[in-house]
């Protein structure tokens, strides 16, 4: 007989996979953002991870077809989603009368880009999105709640970070007093890099655009105008009568005042009209959250407002605004950074170790301790030494042995593995001794 010819076990590439200690970490920070969105009144959904081609193709219009991970079935073209918002847009549309609106919703899944891999950024990952979506309209206080969420969130997490805000309708309506309107999405791409290529080669591209040395000059100082509402404010308003532009401060200043009046702190956030983000997407207030004292992290978390979600799937106008954190980079980031919280090695607060033929019996009790703690049996076939080893090494705080004797009196030796300290108690007695212990 012929040895079949091993595999060798590998992973694809931009493909985050956890150990159970840190899988742990990373579904407690998913409840901790989860929470956050629940208590803000929106409700969960989730969407297929598999889309018609045509659907997902719809709002990109084809631009992000390169990095689609698809296939066909048959005649049926395939594709896994790229984002969470195409498949929101696809639902609102489909159910759009019989939903409630403002409807809003969160919705925490896995998304797949085939870009290349690299430091950061991944092929498979996890978005936690929450969107407002109006029917016909949409009050400006909807961006402002999301903003909120933003900082509710992040301070959940025990992170400080600060949203950087503007209004996209500020930059289309300066280039449309400065008349470049129809060179305004090749300006806004330009601007959009400008902390990466640095002014001096901003204005060579804008020059090549046909826009001269004066306007050059004023579109990257206003791009480059971050702060305080108040004192940006101050320094903008007037800069042009521009009715686009006009719009833009005009709309700012309601979210302002929203933001106040939800009691966020002026401290957790900027006016900054430098946040350019999606040129065929959002169509008013856009954000990102970052972290100051970690600038090397980029944005961990952005979004804004989009005129009308569903134009390619319904006549119906549907306005939404929305955040977006890419938690597999973020948790990536923490981890490299050594910010995540100390790995517990269990998630058990008891094992219980039968000696002997005392298997049911410690089934039984596991029974009764699951209603309350996390509990565990080893029924390993293996020695007791071994099986103390074994709860030593993953941390587990208590153990419970089981014998012969113990079944008899309804008396069981309980061991604190931190402390060494020893009882001799029922198992009601027992479950007290944790519980404290546990609360402390």
């Amino acid at each position: 007989m012929t040895q079949n010819k091993l595999i060798t076990p590998r992973k694809l590439s931009g493909f985050m996979e956890l150990d159970p200690p840190k899988q742990l970490l990373f579904d407690k920070m998913v409840e901790k953002i989860k929470n956050v969105y629940s208590k803000s009144g929106f409700m969960p959904l989730d969407t297929p991870v598999l889309e018609y081609r045509e659907i997902l193709l719809a709002k990109s219009g084809g631009s992000i077809d390169k990095e689609l991970y698809a296939f066909k079935k048959g005649d049926t073209d395939i594709c896994m989603r790229y984002d969470l918002t195409v498949p929101l847009a696809r639902y609102v549309a489909m159910n759009v009368n019989t939903l409630s609106f403002p409807f809003k919703r969160y919705q925490i899944g896995k998304v797949y880009r085939g870009e290349k891999a690299q430091k950061g950024r991944f092929r498979e990952f996890y978005q936690c999105d929450a969107d407002i979506i109006g029917l016909e309209e949409l009050p400006l206080v909807a961006d402002a709640e999301c903003l909120s969420i933003v900082d509710k969130v992040f301070k959940s997490l025990g992170l400080k970070v600060v949203i950087h805000v503007s209004n996209r309708n500020v930059l289309f309506g300066y280039c449309e007093a400065l008349g470049a309107s129809d060179k305004t999405q090749d300006i806004l791409v330009i601007l959009d890099k400008i902390n990466k290529i640095g002014k001096e080669n901003a204005v060579e591209e804008l020059k090549k655009l046909g826009v001269n040395e004066e306007n050059c000059q004023k579109l990257i100082d206003i791009t480059l105008k971050c702060g305080n509402f108040d004192a940006i404010l101050s320094q903008i308003e007037n800069l042009s009568d521009n009715d686009t532009y006009q719009k833009g401060v005009n709309e700012i200043k309601e979210v302002y005042t929203y933001l106040k009046a939800l009691g966020v702190d002026e401290s957790c956030y900027l006016l900054d009209l430098g946040i350019i983000r999606g040129q065929n997407y959002y169509t008013g207030t856009v954000f990102e959250a970052m972290m100051p004292e970690h600038p090397e992290f980029l944005t961990v978390c952005g979004g804004g407002r989009y005129d009308n979600l569903a134009g390619y799937f319904t006549d119906k106008k549907l306005p939404g605004v929305g955040l977006s954190i890419g938690l597999t980079r973020l948790f990536d980031l923490l981890d490299n950074a050594g910010m995540l919280e100390k790995v517990k090695p269990t998630n058990f607060d008891l094992q219980i170790i039968p000696m002997g033929e005392t298997i049911c019996q410690c089934l039984k009790l596991k029974n009764y301790f699951e209603n309350f703690l996390v509990c565990d049996v080893n029924y390993e076939n293996r020695s007791f030494k071994a099986k103390m080893k074994e709860a030593n090494r993953k941390k587990v705080p208590f153990i419970i042995i089981v014998g012969e004797n113990e079944v008899k009196s309804n008396n069981y030796s309980l061991k604190n593995m931190y402390t060494g300290e020893q009882y001799n108690l029922s198992k009601e007695e027992c479950l007290k001794v944790i519980s404290q212990y546990l609360k402390q």
